[in-house]
């Protein structure tokens, strides 16, 4: 690297660091003259950077801001900083900032030194609070995925799943989404010829390949992901018409609990899987809405037994022989 471009790089890494500097500070800071960081500054202009010039008493140079971002350059402890803040905000439950943040930080993670990458993941590990995706996620699993989705290549995923059965999967990973704290893969699965979801906690080791992904028409990733885990994955699927408009009843499903849709303004469609239907039953009395069982017949019996059970309860001062 040229002494001109050390130079340039150098002068742009004080003005990132502080509002305004004169003149003579800058000349003091780089050993040498104010007329060499009269050049620096016309030559970081030139190349886009809005370097801006104030005259007068507290005058003097300072970065403007542009129509583009302009790369950062951050020391090692700002890095630190910057990484671990990302892994707070990726997991923060804010709708958007997780994504984005954890796209931010794929970004940097493939650029920090070994040193400042070692720095992260001890300052993450001394700190609980700074990751909280799902239990049992490890924060290189999550990174290599999310790597792996902005690249555009194939992984190897060594998998256990829910019955403990564990195989290795190859997959083309599409998209990492978090939902309800609980990370998630979508991926196009290669030996299976089918889109399927992952539990980034059941992984227990991700290897990135060199091989792009196939081009493919992809389906509307946040419905599959909320099908597979709401309904795929268990044995029983109850549908359910709540007659109530879909906007009272969404704040009482959670988006793990089961998929909801608009049937006209005053009704909505529920659906959700179950090992159990009586724990679904008790928590469609706990909607409160008149409901029509779509499927299965069986529900039905577990809401009258519910009911039969819901009448016999008594004060305890009625109860026989008080």
């Amino acid at each position: 690297m040229s002494d001109v471009t050390t130079r340039a790089l150098r002068l742009l890494a004080l003005l990132q660091s502080r509002s305004v500097w004169t003149g003579p500070e800058l000349a003091d800071e780089m050993s040498v003259t104010t007329r060499t960081v009269r050049r620096d500054v016309d030559r970081l202009r030139q190349m886009g950077y809005p370097v801006l010039t104030s005259a007068g008493h507290g005058g003097g140079y300072q970065l403007g801001a542009g129509r583009a971002l302009p790369p950062l350059l951050l020391s090692s402890a700002e890095a630190v900083a910057v990484a671990v803040g990302l892994r707070l905000a990726a997991s923060s439950g804010v709708d958007g900032l997780d994504e984005e943040a954890l796209r931010a930080l794929a970004a940097l993670d493939r650029i920090l030194p070994a040193p400042v990458r070692a720095e992260v993941g001890a300052v993450t590990d001394a700190m609980g609070v700074i990751t909280r995706p799902s239990p049992g996620t490890r924060s290189e699993v999550l990174m290599t995925l999310a790597t792996a989705v902005r690249d555009g290549v194939r992984v190897r995923v060594d998998y256990e799943r829910a019955d403990g059965e564990r195989s290795e999967r190859r997959l083309e990973p599409y998209r990492v989404l978090s939902m309800e704290g609980r990370w998630y893969l979508f991926s196009w699965d290669l030996d299976r010829e089918d889109w399927r979801t992952f539990r980034l906690d059941r992984m227990q080791a991700v290897h990135a390949s060199t091989f792009a992904i196939s081009p493919r028409e992809v389906p509307d990733i946040e419905a599959s992901v909320r099908e597979s885990i709401t309904v795929g994955a268990y044995p029983t699927t109850t549908t359910v018409r709540i007659l109530a408009p879909l906007e009272e009843v969404s704040p009482q499903v959670p988006a793990r609990a089961g998929t909801l849709m608009a049937d006209g303004p005053e009704a909505c469609i529920l659906r959700a899987g179950a090992y159990e239907l009586h724990w679904t039953a008790m928590h469609l009395a706990w909607i409160g809405a008149p409901i029509e069982v779509i499927e299965p017949p069986e529900l039905l019996e577990a809401i009258e037994d519910l009911r039969i059970w819901a009448s016999t309860v008594r004060r305890a001062d009625d109860a026989p022989g008080r």
